[in-house]
């Protein structure tokens, strides 16, 4: 599961949005994601600009941009308006991995990037675009090449969970689950979750 995925999931019994996201595991290795931090790090707009995932268009004056987050191309103004929404539903990601890495990445994200991004929304300057370019790269590389190996979705409003298993969400109907296979999920995988949500009334399984 990409984490661009969780941008768009709701609880399939509730519509509740948006839902928690506990990470366990990458499948995405660790010098992938330092690859990612080096080209952000090195601020090289000519290499960025050449990967093209990041569209800047101007029609009659006004600037347009669309990338892989923010798929239909829109005015600049709207864009930064959905992509800083975009960063704003990492709050509700929690990475529960060892890996530092990971960490680090979700961390620029929601300090440096979306400072810059909040920031350029309040004065904006379409002559310096490409100043966020190193930003824009950054996320669109998170959100949608990053891959979730194993993790829980929660609703935190009818407290149920879904297991991602191998990179697939398992959001299926109560009535459609195994409670023999979910409980051995939470097994396999309660010292990533602390007691106080271990403690919940979890459906429809808990432990």
């Amino acid at each position: 599961m990409k984490p661009w995925l969780f941008d768009i999931l709701a609880c399939p019994i509730d519509k509740s949005f948006p839902l928690k996201l506990f990470i366990f595991s990458f499948e995405t290795k660790t010098e992938e994601f330092q690859s990612i931090i080096s080209i952000y790090e090195k601020r090289d707009i000519n290499y960025i600009k050449k990967e093209k995932i990041i569209e800047i268009s101007r029609e009659n004056g006004t600037v347009y941009l669309k990338d892989n987050i923010i798929m239909e191309r829109v005015q600049i103004e709207t864009y930064l308006e959905l992509i800083i929404s975009s960063i704003n539903e990492l709050d509700y990601i929690f990475d529960k991995t060892d890996n530092k890495l990971s960490k680090k990445c979700f961390e620029i994200i929601k300090s440096k990037v979306k400072t810059k991004l909040i920031e350029f929304s309040k004065n904006i300057n379409p002559d310096q675009i490409d100043h966020l370019l190193p930003e824009l790269f950054f996320l669109n590389k998170i959100k949608l090449e990053i891959e979730i190996e194993s993790g829980l979705l929660f609703c935190k409003n009818c407290y149920r969970w879904y297991p991602i298993i191998e990179t697939i969400p398992q959001m299926l109907p109560d009535e459609y689950r195994d409670e023999k296979k979910d409980i051995e999920f939470l097994k396999t995988n309660k010292n990533l979750l602390d007691d106080e949500f271990l403690n919940q009334n979890l459906k429809p399984f808990s432990l």
